[in-house]
């Protein structure tokens, strides 16, 4: 795992306002409810008292009730009451639970996972999406760790094999480039399939000054994905660890060019349809990999079309924290 980074785990509006909602993420259980004001706190579901869930107590207001005993706890994850004792009674100070900072943006939940701060980096997302797009959104059990999800999308070379009747229609085998561009914690990348007729494939060299605005995959570390396919329309992935062996991928589509509201949900039902056909594709081949995970350097050899690949492994491995699985 990557230690000191926002992940995106969860949508914003499976957190309603009185619910308690309690999901694995990061290999850890999760707590992550509202208060009375609709702000949204995140703190381990796990009772300090005797390890009951609370995620299955009661919401009030403020304040979450252990359903095993009735302990208290109020949004900085401490314990204000415990029953037993009495309500006059003090409560220790090691009764409290570790929280976890949370921001919400365009309908995603995103959890700080690393050391406590005064200051928290800035929250990165696409800069190019806003709530101008008409969203829809679903989400997708694999049985991977998430890097696998996550290189499966970076990976081109694949499309005319695995998306032989969607889109990798038209045997273009060949790959030219990749034209990669690398940030601090981003990688974005286009490529150029053709059919091979017996030509050499173009380098990154030979593609330069390539339109900017061209179809493009577009990766910020360490869950967010985006296919570019043009202007005002987007595919989107969140690959949210849940464990070492199961990723939750929220796949959601984007567009702004139909704006009549019933053509709208047409035209946004249609986009999900064909991009759920597309991601089943890839999860029939991804799980079959062995192993489930993939580090910097494995037992495989890879071909010049697979630079986006290399690049992602090479830029996590030095992203990399020892707290990690």
């Amino acid at each position: 795992m990557i230690y000191n980074r926002w992940y995106i785990v969860l949508e914003s509006k499976e957190v309603k306002k009185k619910s308690l909602v309690g999901v694995t993420r990061l290999n850890e259980r999760l707590l992550f409810w509202r208060d009375s004001s609709g702000k949204l706190v995140c703190f381990h579901d796990l009772c300090c008292h005797r390890g009951a869930s609370l995620s299955i107590g009661v919401h009030h207001g403020d304040e979450v009730a252990c359903p095993f005993h009735g302990f208290r706890y109020n949004s900085s994850g401490r314990v204000t009451l415990i029953p037993a004792n009495g309500k006059s009674s003090p409560v220790p100070e090691n009764f409290k639970l570790n929280t976890y900072p949370v921001k919400e943006k365009l309908g995603f939940i995103f959890l700080w996972w690393g050391e406590e701060r005064e200051i928290y980096p800035e929250l990165k997302y696409f800069d190019n999406i806003d709530d101008s797009f008409s969203f829809r959104t679903t989400k997708h059990n694999w049985n991977v760790h998430y890097s696998r999800a996550v290189e499966n999308q970076l990976d081109l070379v694949h499309l005319p094999f695995v998306h032989k009747t969607t889109i990798g229609a038209g045997n273009r085998t060949l790959v030219n480039g990749p034209v990669e561009l690398i940030k601090e914690n981003e990688i974005e990348f286009r490529v150029y399939n053709e059919k091979d007729l017996g030509q050499k494939p173009k380098n990154e060299k030979d593609l330069q000054g390539v339109e900017e605005e061209k179809q493009h995959i577009h990766f910020i570390f360490p869950n967010m994905w985006q296919n570019w396919i043009v202007k005002k329309m987007r595919i989107l992935v969140g690959f949210v660890p849940i464990d070492s062996e199961n990723t939750l991928i929220y796949l959601r589509t984007a567009q702004k060019f139909v704006k009549f509201p019933l053509l709208k949900e047409l035209t946004d039902a249609v986009m999900m349809y064909f991009s759920i056909i597309v991601l089943n594709q890839d999860k029939r081949v991804v799980l079959t990999q062995i192993p489930p995970y993939t580090e910097y350097k494995m037992g495989e050899n890879l071909v010049a079309g697979d630079r986006p690949i290399a690049t992602y492994r090479r830029m996590r491995d030095r992203m990399k924290n020892t707290k990690k699985y």
